[in-house]
């Protein structure tokens, strides 16, 4: 089932990562300007940040019909970037696309809360998260050859139709542990045995207003705000960065541009290893063990910070392969944290409302970039990426409480 979800992932950055891959040829072939297609990120970075509505409707529909839903949509929405012709055709088609892609990760949380064990949920987070890096890691090779050998148009066809093949598969396989007919009544026993009980579903609808009043939401949805702009500058800006700062032409792009997502997928298997380890061996409790492996990311991130002074492209581009390591070794952390502090009922919500303050983030770095790159360049918002996680550390050891399980919501 994990594998399931991590393949709609794949799909899911795949289909996102496509314009920032094509952005040097479109830019080029449509006269857009870097400060336009800010727009066009920001446009789908403020539609994202809708995720709380993905979220419930995820909630109330269930995981599997809901979405199936949101996966047709954003298949069929990436095919439409076919017929754009202007940036603000373009910036339509983003927030669209946007709003639709918002519902992977509380999907990805309610797949992992139903199906995991408390102690096994980070590890099972990292493998579904790999989908992230794996799917932006699969953009550079595929959109650029694709455009050699076509056009920047068909990228976004052949991207947008694998969503489609995937959502077949969605509904052919997946089914929650209590309906599964291969599933086995140990497995099963297994399954609930080793979740926590006062998470257990209450069977109401979730509350938004519930829990914003949880400092427990603070305390995951902060560091979210200040660790997502560097998977934004990864997925948005890389290419364009290594384009015309690095001089690199679309075939280099193709050949290093995946090489930070390689490393990235690393990163999510580690942390939640590392979580995992410290559990074992060390005796932190789940949540005490989380925060740690976050902290760990968050001084690795600050490598990131030097990309702009080294001389070297391949030194930039190895810094930024160790910012996609640690920035997924704590994001990977973080994420799963929603599924160990809200009900059943509320994870996909939570997960998406957090996921909307992670996504603001990203807009406003995206928009900074955007208005300012061509003054500044681009080290400044490299430094600023190198820090801004050890402050994320901070709201995650002062606002996150772990829940006695003898209270209730």
């Amino acid at each position: 089932m994990i594998g399931l979800i991590m393949l709609g992932s794949v799909i899911n950055y795949l289909t996102r990562s496509t314009l920032a891959v094509a952005a040097p040829t479109v830019l080029k072939d449509l006269h857009i300007t870097t400060q336009q297609y800010s727009w066009i990120v920001g446009a789908f970075q403020a539609a994202i940040m809708a995720q709380p509505v993905c979220g419930y409707v995820l909630d109330v529909l269930g995981l599997k019909i809901g979405f199936a839903i949101f996966a047709i949509a954003w298949s069929l929405v990436n095919m439409a970037h076919f017929f754009a012709n202007s940036w603000q055709a373009f910036a339509w088609l983003r927030g669209l696309l946007g709003f639709s892609e918002g519902s992977a990760n509380p999907a990805g949380m309610k797949a992992t809360a139903e199906w995991f064990p408390a102690r096994e949920r980070g590890l099972a987070g990292g493998v579904y998260n790999i989908g992230a890096s794996a799917g932006s890691m699969l953009a550079p090779p595929l959109v650029a050859w694709a455009i050699l050998s076509y056009n920047w148009r068909a990228a976004f066809v052949i991207t947008g139709s694998l969503g489609l093949v995937w959502v077949v598969l969605w509904l052919l396989f997946y089914q929650s542990p209590t309906s599964h007919p291969a599933l086995s009544e140990e497995e099963k026993n297994y399954i609930s045995s080793g979740q926590e009980k006062h998470l257990q579903s209450d069977g109401s609808r979730p509350s938004v207003a519930k829990i914003l009043r949880q400092r427990n939401f603070w305390g995951i949805a902060l560091p979210r705000f200040l660790a997502d702009p560097t998977w934004g500058t990864l997925s948005f800006w890389l290419p364009l960065y290594l384009s015309s700062v690095r001089h690199m032409d679309l075939r280099q792009i193709a050949m290093f541009a995946w090489l930070p997502f390689l490393a990235a997928d690393f990163g999510c298997v580690f942390g939640g290893l590392l979580a995992m380890t410290l559990q074992k061996r060390v005796g932190l409790s789940l949540i005490n063990a989380r925060r740690s492996a976050f902290t760990l990311g968050a001084f690795l991130m600050l490598g990131v910070g030097f990309v702009g002074f080294v001389k070297s492209p391949y030194a930039a581009i190895a810094l930024l392969s160790l910012g996609g390591f640690a920035h997924q070794t704590l994001s990977v952390t973080v994420i799963t944290m929603a599924s160990d502090l809200f009900r059943k009922n509320e994870v996909a919500t939570a997960a998406g409302m957090a996921g909307t303050f992670g996504n603001a983030g990203l807009l406003i770095f995206s928009l900074l970039i955007g208005g300012m790159v061509a003054t500044v360049g681009y080290t400044p918002f490299f430094v600023c990426l190198g820090v801004l996680d050890l402050f994320g550390a901070v709201f995650l050891w002062s606002l996150v409480r772990e829940r006695n399980p003898l209270e209730g919501n």
